[in-house]
This record gives C-alpha cells, sequence and structure tokens, in this order.
C-alpha cells in the first residue's frame, strides 16, 4: 500500500493556489480539467523527491457557497525547515496566524477555504522568540 494524496475542495481556485503555492510553497505537479463534469483537479507537492504524496484541490465551477465542515476535516500537515521563517513567509503574505509557533515547534494557519494547517518543526524545535513567544492564538485551527 502507498499513500497517494488528500483531497479537499476549493471554492476560489486562485485564492487556494495563491495560498498553497504562493505563501505555503507546494508547487502544481499536474492539472486535469473535465468540462462535462464541470470540475478541475490540480494536484500539488513538496517537490522534496523523497515525498511522494500530493495535496488534490478540486474546484467544482458551478459552486457558489462556501463549503461546510473544513474544521470537521482535521488537518493537513507539513514538516518545514525553519518554522520562524515560513510563518513570517505566511504573515507577511496576508495569513493570519492561529496558532503561533510559540514553542519553536508547532503552528496552525488556514486556507482560503477554512481547512486547518499544521506546520511543523522539522528535528527539535528551534528555540523560543519573540514575537512568537507573546503571540496569542485567534480563531480556530
Amino acid at each position: 500500500m502507498r499513500y497517494l494524496h488528500t483531497m479537499i475542495r476549493v471554492r476560489d481556485l486562485d485564492a487556494a493556489l495563491d495560498f498553497f503555492c504562493g505563501k505555503l510553497g507546494l508547487r502544481e505537479v499536474r492539472r486535469k480539467q473535465n468540462e462535462g463534469g464541470r470540475f478541475t483537479l490540480v494536484f500539488l507537492s513538496t517537490g522534496d523527491p523523497k515525498d511522494t504524496g500530493e495535496l488534490e484541490l478540486t474546484y467544482n465551477w458551478d459552486q457558489q457557497e462556501p463549503y461546510g465542515g473544513g474544521r470537521n476535516f482535521g488537518h493537513l500537515a507539513y514538516e518545514v525547515n525553519d518554522i520562524y521563517a515560513t510563518c513570517q513567509r505566511l504573515v507577511d503574505g496576508g495569513v493570519a496566524m492561529l496558532r503561533p509557533p510559540r514553542d519553536g515547534r508547532m503552528a496552525f494557519v488556514r486556507s482560503p477555504d477554512a481547512i486547518s494547517i499544521e506546520l511543523l518543526q522539522k528535528g527539535t524545535a528551534l528555540a523560543v522568540k519573540e514575537p512568537w513567544l507573546s503571540m496569542p492564538n485567534q480563531g480556530e485551527w
């Protein structure tokens, strides 16, 4: 058995790609459009050759209302080389830091479709530092 991908539905494909690729750093590896079914599938990867798992974004062209249950999905988790640099890049890109990396190890943000994203420091936790140490949680994560 081999893990293939996780699928999430997105209402605004451009916003989702901006978040997952432009801000989080994933890369689009392939795209499939289905005119008859009126949907687009976009597969994303970390780019690490040892990491074969992918994230599938499913964009249903006619979906007008936000999808419910994003929090019920649970979360996606990504290991990062530098939790502070990653979080700063996301904050600089306008992403709300819902659970800051106060412990130098873990943070949470959400995609435009309210999918929780857990960021975990690779290896041991980094030394705690400001502004993260004093930053409060906000919203749901």
